[in-house]
């Protein structure tokens, strides 16, 4: 599979496959595609995956597709203002993604939800409970808010992070939340009561406009 990525501020993921190569992507993520992919509805692992995919954001269902006698080509496109990035997946370094970021990926690579372990970290980090887990080994496409930047962390190393501002993380990296010190910085700073604080080693993909701040700000702009 050969891929490029093209477009800002709402970027297109074009696919070139090999006679019999497929792709996988969640119900509906399909944009447009050469006449000979075959596409098939599937659950993709039985109800129990497929339950889980819908609490981590995504449809009970993906859709299957297939370069059928020939090359082919499929194109996913963003949902939302921001980056595609490619994240290669190896069995050794399993990658965490916020919910809905998974866009699409090769077959080797295997979308399930996660749990956060820590009740704070999920109840007030901004991340939530449930986020989403890539496993196998291939190359899989998530979507970013805004802009990605990229971090890697060493053994013990912490990053801070304003909430929602964490897009990615890989799996031997630890998530909590931690309080914004004093009375009148929670109350007048203005970042609210917790951050989220991701503790390495690790790699993590901070993104530079999270949906639920673009949601705050065009809220403000259609009130003035």
């Amino acid at each position: 599979m050969k891929y490029r990525i093209e477009g800002e501020p709402f970027p297109v993921v074009h696919c070139e496959l090999a006679a019999g190569e497929k792709m996988i992507t969640e119900s509906g993520g399909m944009s447009w595609m050469s006449t000979n992919m075959k596409m098939e509805t599937t659950s993709n692992g039985g109800a129990g995956k497929a339950f889980g995919r819908m609490f981590s954001g995504e449809s009970l269902f993906q859709n299957v597709y297939t370069a059928e006698g020939g090359p082919g080509e499929i194109s996913f496109a963003s949902s939302f203002p921001g980056s595609i990035l490619a994240i290669q997946i190896t069995p050794d370094k399993p990658i965490i993604v916020q919910k809905r970021a998974f866009l699409a990926c090769e077959p080797t690579v295997e979308m399930s939800v996660f749990f956060q372990r820590k009740f704070g970290a999920g109840l007030f980090g901004g991340e939530g409970f449930i986020m989403q887990k890539l496993t196998g080994n291939g190359t899989a496409f998530i979507e970013i808010d805004g802009h990605a930047v990229e971090y890697d962390l060493k053994a013990g190393e912490e990053k801070i992070l304003a909430t929602g501002y964490l897009a990615m993380m890989e799996a031997t990296c630890t998530m909590d939340i931690v309080s914004v010190a004093g009375l009148k910085n929670k109350l007048l700073g203005g970042e609210g009561f917790f951050n989220t604080i991701v503790k390495g080693p690790g790699r993590i993909i901070v993104q530079t406009m999270p949906a639920s701040k673009l949601a705050v700000a065009l809220g403000v702009g259609q009130s003035t």
